[in-house]
């Protein structure tokens, strides 16, 4: 079953973001997966994703976005994702 493609953009409260990285950076250093509520969808994110920052520019703004990427398993079930399924969950 293939995810819902989704795009969204949500505002958190300064507190409620500090919470989010907090977290994420424990994760990131201890090489554990992440789990995330962003608009009402839970996600998780695997220990192997890749971690990138992003900086735009342009019409009178500026912008960073620090970004998480991971490649989804295969449906078949021939590439699972099942590596770090037995690590907590942050």
């Amino acid at each position: 079953m293939t995810a819902a493609p989704r795009d969204v953009e949500k505002f958190y409260s300064t507190a409620e973001v500090v919470a989010k990285l907090r977290r994420l950076a424990d994760a990131l250093e201890t090489d554990k997966p992440f789990r995330i509520q962003i608009a009402g969808e839970r996600i998780r994110v695997p220990a192997r994703a890749r971690f990138s920052i992003e900086h735009e520019r342009g019409d009178g703004e500026e912008e960073i976005e620090f970004q998480l990427k991971w490649t989804l398993p295969e449906v078949d079930g021939a590439e699972g994702d099942d590596e770090d399924d037995d690590k907590p969950v942050v």
